[in-house]
């Protein structure tokens, strides 16, 4: 049986803390990433994420950034009618925001068991930290539905992770690209990952989550598996 991460202790509330927008870079007609300024006493590790505030409204984000970072910067989906994201891509630069953090425990926990990091969209920007912050020797699975969706793809490839990269979307004219897995990612691991125990960090939507959980369980015995939701 696969072993689920055991529940945390509890922890401290984090202070609220204020920071401005510093630059927007769109990476795709929906997803952006942001660069904000980095309060003076925030401190967080890799694969932390924070909690913006506004009014009623508060959305999680996990951190592209790494502790030694002077800025902090986040990789956004852009849902047109959603009541967040919007505002972070309308936002003018120098507009000032409120968050808490960090949040989380998605963090690297070393053992003797390989990691394998999998992602579906942009699940992949806690996975981009721990790599910025020193993790190595993962395998990367990273779902998209189409080739553009794979943010960060020649961050990974330069730092020749074992980068395995999967489409989702068979609805494309395109022929079909080379050298990336034509399926959902629980179908890519099973085809190339050779059943053993590893450390798995799952991050994404629920279905994804759930698939690979049960995968890990049929084919990965003895293997632990940490996640980290994306709505």
């Amino acid at each position: 049986m696969v072993k689920e991460i055991e529940s945390p202790p509890p922890q401290k509330t984090p202070p609220v803390e204020t920071t401005e927008l510093l630059k927007r870079n769109w990476l795709s007609k929906n997803v952006f990433e942001i660069q904000l300024s980095r309060p003076a006493s925030f401190e967080f590790k890799a694969g932390h994420t924070i909690r913006f505030i506004l009014q009623s409204i508060e959305r999680y984000y996990s951190l592209l950034s790494v502790p030694q970072d002077p800025h902090l910067a986040l990789c956004v989906y852009h849902v047109p009618e959603g009541q967040f994201s919007p505002i972070l891509a309308n936002a003018e630069i120098g507009a000032r925001f409120e968050f808490s953090g960090p949040h989380g425990y998605f963090t690297f926990k070393p053992s003797q068991r390989n990691p394998v990091f999998v992602a579906t969209g942009t699940g992949i920007a806690p996975f981009v930290s721990l790599a910025r912050s020193g993790v190595k020797n993962f395998t990367l699975f990273h779902e998209a539905r189409t080739a553009d969706e794979l943010y960060y793809q020649s961050f990974f490839e330069e730092i020749k992770s074992s980068y395995n990269p999967c489409l989702s979307s068979h609805h494309t004219a395109r022929p079909k690209a080379e050298g990336m897995f034509q399926g959902h990612v629980a179908d890519c691991i099973k085809a190339n990952l050779p059943p053993k125990s590893y450390d798995f960090y799952l991050c994404g939507h629920g279905e994804m989550i759930r698939n690979v959980t049960l995968l890990v369980d049929d084919w990965y015995a003895g293997s632990h598996v940490y996640t980290e939701v994306f709505f």
